[in-house]
This record gives C-alpha cells, structure tokens and sequence, in this order.
C-alpha cells in the first residue's frame, strides 16, 4: 500500500502563499501587496492585489510616493488589494469567509472586510503597526467581532519556473 505525501502544504501555507502569488501582479514599484477570500469550506472565492482602477491607466497615473500636489502620488488613486479582492468576487455574499492578506489592512480596507461579512484576516506584515490607520483598523476589527491573527511562517520555501 503507498502512503501518501506528508509534505504537502498546510492550508495557511497555501491560502498565503496564493495572496503573495497575486501581489506579485501589483505593477507599484514599493509595495507589492496580495489578498487572497476563502469560504468556511476552504475555497478561494477570489483574490486581489494594488493597482490603479480598471481603465486608469498604469502608464498614465502616478506612481510616486511623495511629491509636493498629492495628485501627483499613487495614493489617491491605488485600490488595495483587500477591496479589489471583495469587488472581485462575482458571487454573493462573502459572509463568514476568511481572508488572506501579506499585509495588515488600513481603516479603509477594514471597513470593506467588516462590510463584506469577512469573519477572520489573517495577515503576514504589521510593518504600519502603529500608524493611525491600522490602530483604527484593529479597533473597528474588535468591535465588529473580526479575528485578525499574524500568519506563522513555517520556515518552507517554495521554488518554482513559470
């Protein structure tokens, strides 16, 4: 009798891995982010990453980090990969899915989750920790009953040719 495999991927593994898969598609030359929705029944029901809306142009918009006129920076108009990932789902309602991010989201992204029905984040990065608004992020988290829970890294690497 052939046993099968021990070494396969956990679901986290897999479910993180997928969001830094998608985060690679981001075109911002800083940060490249990913967010991968799985339903209680662990499905991908749809995945994200930053970008200009559909049809602003990546060539035309700004992709700068500073600049002296906001209008002249990526901020204003970069959708995150968190709210792309909601709008991206073509079924209904996404109510007590988790969602898979490589970074923690910002108070805008939280309030889609929250909006959204999504039960539990679980993140990689917490590099903007303690920026108001991921404080505010958390605090709208735990009032609305929304677990958010640091990945733990296994340590495994994965290395493939595309």
């Amino acid at each position: 009798m052939t046993l099968k495999r021990k070494d396969y991927l956990s679901w986290d593994e897999y479910f993180m891995g997928v969001a830094y898969l998608a985060g690679m598609r981001s075109k911002d030359p800083n940060t490249q982010v990913g967010a991968c929705i799985v339903s209680e029944e662990n499905k991908i029901l749809s995945i994200g990453y930053n970008g200009f809306p559909i049809g602003c142009s990546d060539d035309i918009f700004p992709w700068a980090r500073d600049g002296e006129n906001s209008l002249e920076t990526k901020y204003l108009y970069t959708t995150h990969s968190e709210l792309n990932a909601i709008l991206n789902y073509p079924g209904g309602s996404l109510k007590g899915a988790k969602m898979y991010v490589t970074l923690f989201p910002c108070n805008e992204c939280a309030k889609a989750i929250i909006q959204a029905g999504i039960k539990e984040v679980i993140y990689d990065s917490d590099k903007y920790g303690d920026t108001p608004a991921v404080i505010a992020s958390k605090k709208m988290f735990d009032a609305a009953n929304v677990k958010f829970t640091r990945y733990e890294r296994s340590g495994r690497s994965i290395e493939f040719e595309l």
